[in-house]
């Protein structure tokens, strides 16, 4: 099967997607969600077919920087989908969606390292649950920039534009913290997981992802105790959030960023 057909329809439906969500929330277009979800769930799919190709080689997980950029923008994306039927995220998919587009071109055009590991129930339970918990807490990162925006701006008693757009204070900070929860209780089934399945998890390949890991779970832990014992919100919780997610995404991208880009022969 070839993949570049995919790739394309994945790339042209996410940008669509994107595109449109963007000039809602700039009121240029109606809000048309049903809209984003359709373009967005074909991108989706055709995004699936794109991640299996070329993360399963012959029985091994090839789980390089490219293609573990591709995988998690598709857990995210397919998440965002879901649960904008349940929840107010639909607004982060301005953002999201081109990126995935971006994720996609990459893993199709550029070289990727030679990151093969046989696969085992217990390596795959950990994969799973990482990045569940990654892909639940950036869109909680992007749900807690909007949410900070909407608060500037109402603040500043700027009340047009993309804050007439967006739901509720109440109604996106709502979602914010069970995003939160939900990507907090994935956040220590993988850790749990990792100490269970992996070898050696502060080994010298792995003490990086595993403090870097355990960092942001405590930053996430303080932020929920913060949040329900002392009221914490608004631009508080949205600041902890952002810097949770920046921690866990460096656990997951950066010793693969430093391996294949930095310290590349």
């Amino acid at each position: 099967m070839q993949a570049l057909p995919f790739a394309i329809l994945a790339i042209i439906f996410y940008l669509g997607a994107g595109l449109w969500q963007g000039l809602t929330l700039t009121r240029r277009v109606p809000a048309r969600a049903r809209l984003v979800r359709s373009l967005a769930l074909i991108a989706v799919a055709c995004h699936a077919v794109i991640v299996w190709m070329t993360l399963n080689h012959g029985g091994q997980l090839h789980l390089g920087l490219f293609e573990s950029a591709s995988l998690v923008s598709w857990a995210i994306s397919l998440l965002l989908v879901v649960a904008s039927l349940f929840k107010p995220v639909l607004a982060g998919g301005a953002a999201l969606f081109p990126v995935a587009a971006v994720c996609v071109l990459g893993v199709m055009n550029l070289p990727s390292a030679n990151t093969e590991n046989p696969l085992s129930p217990g390596l795959i339970a950990h994969i799973f649950t990482s990045v569940a918990a990654l892909a639940f807490l950036s869109i909680a990162a992007m749900q807690a920039g909007l949410l900070s925006l909407q608060q500037h701006a109402l603040k500043t008693r700027h009340t047009r534009g993309i804050v007439q757009v967006l739901p509720a204070l109440t109604s996106m900070e709502r979602a914010l913290f069970e995003l939160i929860w939900a990507g907090m209780i994935l956040l220590s089934v993988s850790i749990i997981s990792g100490m269970i399945y992996l070898d050696n998890m502060f080994a010298q390949h792995m003490a990086h992802k595993t403090v870097l890991s355990l960092g942001a779970w405590v930053i996430f832990a303080i932020l929920l105790f913060g949040h329900h014992v002392l009221g914490w919100r608004g631009q508080r919780a949205a600041r902890w959030t952002l810097g949770g997610c920046l921690v866990l995404a460096l656990a997951f991208f950066g010793t693969k960023f430093a391996l294949q880009i930095v310290f590349a022969p």
